[in-house]
């Protein structure tokens, strides 16, 4: 059978680029102190909601300021649970953008509802002003992709879901440590997933994911449902699913959150504001539109170019920095999204994007040379176009 472990294949030629999108060796160089925190788990034998599962939900509540943590196997256990948890599910609608990883509207159809999708604008994110027009009686909430770590309009969706008594499920696998107008993005709606996949700005060695909510209703049929529905070891309240951040991970993800994620955050948003002023003189790019009222972490940086966008990419790559496409196929264009019926031009500004979008290494450990460097390669590729 042929080998369709596409991540193997990626992995191999990324050792070769110099400038790089992924930094797993670099960002676990220290795990010799990690292993001494796993150790301690293993000598408890406490594997399984844990200590330190305990530690790492009332840290990340406090770090992001929410009442309740609820850890999960993943991110996308963490929108497909949250769904659940409001019975969510056949007949029923979820408005979503059709620009974001596959696993936000895989969580919608695997939950048994249909993903209503609303075009994004140049930020990369939903489309404030365009979710009305597409509210049904059957629409039960609004899944709002925070894109990059920059925030959604939240005040705006907030005041759309309460006018029509929808939920609102935020996919914030890219929001840690984001805030709009000064505030935690948890204030607005009713629940906020997070992946913890190891690319993301805090990670793990593995998968794993959280929920975060101010409800405490939610939270506690929240952390029944990823368990079984088990209230005990012998009584079931209903049955629920198998979704734990095991102790390991959870080690994990303390050590990285006590130790490193305020340089990732700050490294993120210093690198980011630097390629902005290197390209911001460059006609042939369209930067992303920055707003003061917000604090974003810039989990992935773009920039949008008006022509020869593969031809830069290969230049780019040329030089050994590697430039990436998130994602040059929008999902509803997708061939598991046939069944909704969407064709070309359905959602314009998404296909746009999709098509000239270029992401560029923006992690914590690209240096500031390194950032010049991509800048001047970018400003001679279009120099000699």
């Amino acid at each position: 059978m042929k080998n369709l472990n596409y991540v193997k294949k990626q992995f191999n030629q990324n050792k070769s680029i110099k400038i790089n999108h992924t930094y797993l060796i670099e960002q676990f160089f220290d795990y010799k102190k990690i292993l001494k925190e796993i150790s301690k788990v293993v000598k408890k034998g406490d594997y399984t909601l844990g200590e330190q599962v305990e530690i790492f939900e009332k840290n990340i509540a406090k770090r992001m300021k929410a009442k309740h943590a609820i850890s999960v196997g993943n991110g996308t256990d963490a929108l497909y649970l949250s769904l659940k948890v409001f019975g969510i599910g056949d007949g029923d609608e979820v408005i979503t953008p059709p620009y974001s990883f596959i696993a936000t509207t895989a969580s919608i159809v695997t939950s048994g509802a249909k993903p209503v999708f609303v075009d994004i604008k140049e930020d990369y994110n939903i489309d404030e002003n365009k979710i009305e027009k597409a509210i049904t009686k059957r629409t039960k909430a609004i899944m709002p992709v925070h894109w990059a770590g920059k925030p959604c309009e939240l005040k705006k969706i907030y005041q759309i879901a309460k006018k029509y008594k929808l939920k609102i499920i935020q996919d914030s696998s890219h929001a840690i440590d984001t805030l709009y107008y000064k505030n935690s993005i948890v204030k607005y709606g009713d629940l906020c997933t997070f992946s913890m996949h190891p690319l993301k700005n805090l990670n793990v060695w593995g998968d794993g994911g959280f929920i975060l909510t101010n409800d405490t209703r939610l939270s506690k049929k929240l952390n029944l449902l990823r368990n079984h529905g088990l209230k005990n070891r012998n009584n079931c309240e209903f049955f629920g699913y198998n979704s734990r951040l095991d102790s390991v991970q959870a080690a994990v993800a303390n050590f990285k959150m006590k130790n490193k994620l305020n340089n990732i955050t700050n490294r993120r948003i210093r690198n980011a504001l630097l390629f902005d002023k290197l390209l911001k003189n460059n006609n042939q790019i369209q930067l992303v539109p920055r707003e003061k009222k917000i604090k974003e972490v810039f989990h992935l940086y773009h920039i949008n170019v008006k022509k020869k966008r593969d031809n830069l990419i290969k230049f780019l790559k040329s030089k050994s920095i590697d430039a990436k496409v998130h994602y040059p196929i929008p999902i509803h264009l997708q061939k598991a999204s046939k069944f909704l019926k969407h064709k070309k031009g359905d959602f314009p500004v998404a296909e746009r994007l999709a098509d000239t979008s270029v992401s560029l290494p923006v992690h914590e450990f690209i240096t500031k040379k390194e950032i010049y460097h991509v800048c001047n390669m970018i400003n001679l590729f279009f120099d000699k176009n």
